[in-house]
């Protein structure tokens, strides 16, 4: 970044845009504007300050710049990213565990991950971090990995976002992968963006399909990242052609996950234990005490059978049909964003775009339209049973089976039937 102090106006303009807080304002020497002011020239006394080391060469500042003060040192821009494309290769998928327990959202990147790297001619890589991950690693050797990083420290122990990014980043400088997958997580979400302004190179989030292709005049070996845009609208499909690595974060189980096998060359996956740079694991934060979320329903994002109600309900007391024929079922209760939105249910059970992607067996959606917002987070169910009384709703698109009614009529219904095979007592509202 280039900043021209005769030509700054001391607006503050470039500060408010800054997104990295790399800018801010200070006064300019007394004496200085005096000069100036001697020799017919008009200075401002305030200018704009830059800390080089948190300036990502957005050019957000320059946009904004009234007075042509600012301008991106463009050789400096290109020396930031990486060079040698050619140099990298392999596709990591980082191996997100709590508690020394892998996570459902890594085997199913592990999966994807092995299609990519397959397409790639390239080996795949899972990387933990944590302390104490003997066992968790363990649990990954009966899949179809080539190597796994076990990288340990008492200070990975819980996550936090500072060592986890620059322990993360100083790996890929590395190694150099040309392909990083994460879970878009609560975790995931966090710490790989921070990997990726280390690195300088681009992140797509939230993709809901991933493949390998070429653009015409962007290169090949790209990875294709699609995910919804535009409110869900559309759905786009973004390339990184200049940068390296490849970056994406994928919603929970909207994959499948990786079933257990040998590796293409045959032989068990290896593991590499990596002790971090002590220079990474300073952090200005530490955990005082964990305190897990204790529910009274089940995960949706993990359930094999979730049933949703949406804007057909009504009012949120009719909530109480959704709810019965899921208990009797032994399912979650879902909802639709505007059941959510209207205060019928809280976000926890929101499916979709903006919420959940689930993937359970059964998905019942009762009195839902099918907005694609909607459709995005649950489409990938094994089976879907849809119930509006609309015949031309979206929904009946995508169903296994549909139901054209009165859903008033047909839950209560459906729910005492369901009771009634498993040898329920039949007591309740229903």
């Amino acid at each position: 970044m280039r900043i021209t102090l005769d030509e700054c106006i001391g607006c503050g303009l470039c500060v408010k845009a800054c997104p990295f807080a790399a800018l801010s304002m200070a006064d300019r020497d007394p004496a200085e504007v005096e000069r100036a002011k001697a020799e017919g020239r008009k200075l401002s006394r305030r200018i704009v300050v830059l800390e080089e080391d948190k300036c990502n060469l957005c050019g957000a500042c320059v946009d904004v710049c009234k007075s042509g003060a600012m301008d991106i040192d463009r050789p400096a821009a290109e020396a930031a990213a990486p060079a040698g494309l050619d140099s990298y290769s392999g596709v990591w998928v980082f191996g997100e565990q709590r508690r020394g327990k892998i996570q459902g959202v890594a085997l199913e990147l592990a999966g994807k991950g092995r299609e990519l790297a397959d397409s790639l001619g390239a080996p795949l890589t899972v990387v933990v971090l944590g302390h104490e991950l003997d066992s968790a690693c363990e649990g990954l050797l009966k899949f179809p990995i080539d190597e796994i990083l076990q990288v340990e420290s008492p200070q990975l122990a819980q996550y936090r976002s500072e060592p986890y990014s620059r322990v993360f980043a100083d790996l890929i400088r590395k190694r150099k992968p040309e392909v990083v997958l994460a879970g878009a997580t609560t975790i995931g979400r966090d710490f790989l963006a921070r990997v990726a302004i280390q690195l300088h190179t681009g992140l797509t989030a939230d993709c809901t399909g991933l493949g390998i292709g070429s653009v015409a005049g962007q290169g090949e070996r790209l990875l294709l990242q699609t995910r919804p845009a535009f409110g869900g609208n559309i759905m786009a499909t973004i390339v990184t052609p200049r940068h390296r690595p490849q970056m994406a974060t994928v919603r929970h189980k909207v994959m499948k996950e990786v079933a257990p096998g040998a590796p293409p060359s045959g032989a068990p996956p290896r593991v590499t234990k990596v002790v971090p740079e002590a220079e990474h694991l300073a952090c200005r934060t530490r955990i005082l005490d964990f305190v897990e979320e204790i529910e009274d329903t089940v995960n949706i994002a993990e359930a094999d059978i979730i049933v949703s109600g949406g804007r057909g309900l009504g009012k949120a007391e009719n909530f109480y049909l959704v709810e019965d024929l899921a208990r009797v079922m032994g399912g979650a209760v879902g909802a639709s964003r505007a059941a959510v939105d209207a205060g019928w249910k809280p976000y926890s059970h929101q499916v979709g775009q903006t919420g959940k992607t689930v993937q359970p067996k059964l998905y019942v959606a009762c009195g839902i339209s099918g907005a694609v917002q909607h459709l995005v987070g649950m489409q990938s169910s094994e089976t879907i049973v849809a119930i509006n009384k609309d015949p031309g709703a979206p929904i009946f698109g995508v169903a296994s089976y549909g139901l054209v009614g009165d859903l008033f009529e047909i839950l209560p219904v459906l729910t005492r039937e369901v009771e009634a095979r498993r040898g329920r007592s039949g007591e309740g509202r229903t």
